[in-house]
């Protein structure tokens, strides 16, 4: 298994990539496509697609800082979930002896229960802390999250590095003025 990072949207994997995001988020998690293309250029930015041999697996949408890797997207193409794939590449991300940031959906449904299990299987950690993603798009309003971490809990002081990153950074092409 291995990722290869898009840094353009003249990648020949790019549009494909970007239909399986499109048909794995809600659409008040997702940039806009333009949004997405611009974003791609950032240097601590990864937007990698998984393969496994020549097969396309998935994408994985994630920031490179200095203390962690933010997961801000993962998903399966549709026809190859349940085979592993998604366990075996976080494997590989988790591998690489950084600490590992990501969010679910709160475990109040059957879906979001299990999303929760399949990380806690991978070795990640639900954290306590009440957080409110900002919104992807104007006419959303931010959305509470479930902060998960590898290979160990974060403590305050960690988690409140990652929210200012992900205000600062990550979130910055969509601010708004009202924001």
């Amino acid at each position: 298994m291995t990722f290869e990072r898009i840094t353009s949207p003249d990648h020949p994997a790019f549009d494909r990539a970007f239909a399986l995001y499109t048909i794995s988020f809600p659409l008040h998690e997702q940039r806009t496509r333009e949004k997405q293309e611009r974003v791609l250029s950032h240097p601590e930015y990864h937007f990698d697609v998984i393969w496994e041999g020549e097969t396309f697996v998935g994408i994985l949408l994630h920031w490179e800082e200095e203390g962690f890797s933010y997961v801000e997207h993962f998903a399966t193409d549709p026809a190859l979930r349940g085979q592993g794939l998604g366990a075996r590449a976080l494997e590989l991300l988790n591998s690489r002896g950084k600490s590992v940031v990501l969010e679910i959906d709160p475990p109040v449904d059957e879906l979001s229960i299990r999303r929760k299990g399949f990380y806690q299987r991978a070795g990640f950690w639900e954290n306590p802390f009440l957080h409110v993603h900002p919104p992807y798009r104007p006419q959303f309003k931010g959305h509470p999250l479930t902060v998960m971490t590898y290979p160990t809990p974060w403590d305050r002081g960690t988690y409140e590095t990652f929210w200012v990153c992900l205000r600062d950074t990550v979130m910055a092409d969509c601010k708004t003025d009202e924001q």
